[in-house]
């Protein structure tokens, strides 16, 4: 297997814990990351709808408030194999640091993801740094 890596970050100016319960809420992806509309949660099942109408279903693998990270993975037969990680780290009491990595098989695909969550990173540094 030859994974595409890809991994995105960003210093927002709100602390963790306030990030944190925007980034955990496996339900409520769609209002910061562009180009979903809507998540449907049960259990560890996740489908996001994309712009486009489609379904992408996913599986949560890990949403640790301990260590304020979220992983899933798409179980799309379009990926041999993906997951998708955000940390977010505490920098100091007002800042921290949103880290989202995604690795997929084929690895075309870890691109094409990319575009889209380096998007949805300063969408949710923006909504963060002005409400």
């Amino acid at each position: 297997m030859t994974l595409g890596s890809i991994r995105h970050e960003i210093r927002i100016h709100r602390s963790a814990a306030d990030v944190w319960a925007r980034v955990g809420d496996a339900a409520g992806l769609h209002t910061w990351f562009p180009g979903i509309t809507n998540c449907q949660v049960d259990g560890k099942n996740r489908v996001i709808m994309l712009g486009s109408g489609a379904p992408l279903p996913e599986e949560i693998l890990v949403n640790d408030d301990t260590q304020r990270r979220f992983q899933y993975r798409i179980t799309a037969p379009i990926f041999v194999h993906h997951r998708g990680t955000i940390d977010v780290i505490a920098l100091d009491d007002q800042e921290c640091l949103v880290v989202y990595s995604t690795e997929a098989d084929p690895r075309t695909m870890a691109l094409t993801i990319a575009g889209g969550t380096a998007g949805a990173l300063d969408e949710l540094k923006r909504q963060m740094e002005t409400n």
